[in-house]
């Protein structure tokens, strides 16, 4: 039962549905797989207030740094579908597979997933060609010869930096996100005062 019912006319189940409607739309289309950016592993039923509470709070943390963005999987979703809007989204593409390409523990699959890697990214003319130097595209080129895991680090290091100081401002001054973390904000705010199973006194 609501506490604040006057400031809140919608119960504590509606705001969550109306939050996650939110959500969603700002996720739309989102194409990094099943596991990023799904909403399903969220319920938002009036018996879960904690779990939206903990939810809007990992939306307004996004803007506390970039490695909190980087570590929520429905950060990276959010983020992913924003550099869509900017056409830009083979950066964080490129940083996510070098992220899983580091735990692979197979030699013969760290070269053919390498080769992979860096036509799909870095090779001059690649299909989703990263903006870096041509110093540091030749210097994984010639990493790829005795590949690594860590055969990736200098360039997606630099796809990280360029990430964070260009793109994730951007992000963060966008109405979509302004928008869903004032969402998140009120949901806080609005679950703060709410107990689901506060039972009601006669």
């Amino acid at each position: 039962m609501c506490r604040t019912l006057a400031a809140f006319p919608t119960t504590c189940l509606e705001r969550a549905k109306e939050f996650k409607t939110r959500l969603g739309i700002f996720l739309h289309k989102s194409e990094l797989g099943s596991d990023t950016g799904s909403l399903g592993k969220f319920d938002w039923g009036s018996k879960h207030s904690k779990e939206s509470k903990s939810f809007s709070e990992d939306v307004l943390g996004w803007k506390e740094s970039f490695d909190l963005l980087l570590s929520s999987k429905n950060g990276v979703a959010a983020f992913h579908t924003f550099l869509k809007t900017e056409f830009s989204e083979e950066n964080l593409e490129f940083w996510l597979a070098c992220e899983e390409f580091k735990k692979i523990r197979s030699a013969a699959k760290l070269s053919s997933r390498a080769q992979r890697i860096f036509d799909e990214f870095i090779r001059s003319e690649a299909p989703k060609e990263v903006n870096i130097d041509h110093e540091t595209r030749e210097l994984t080129r010639t990493n790829l010869q005795a590949a690594t895991a860590t055969c990736f680090d200098v360039a997606q290091g630099k796809t990280r930096t360029l990430m964070e100081k260009d793109s994730y401002p951007r992000f963060l001054k966008s109405s979509a996100y302004q928008d869903l973390a004032s969402q998140a904000s009120a949901a806080t705010t609005f679950t703060s005062s709410c107990s689901p199973a506060e039972p009601s006194h006669t």
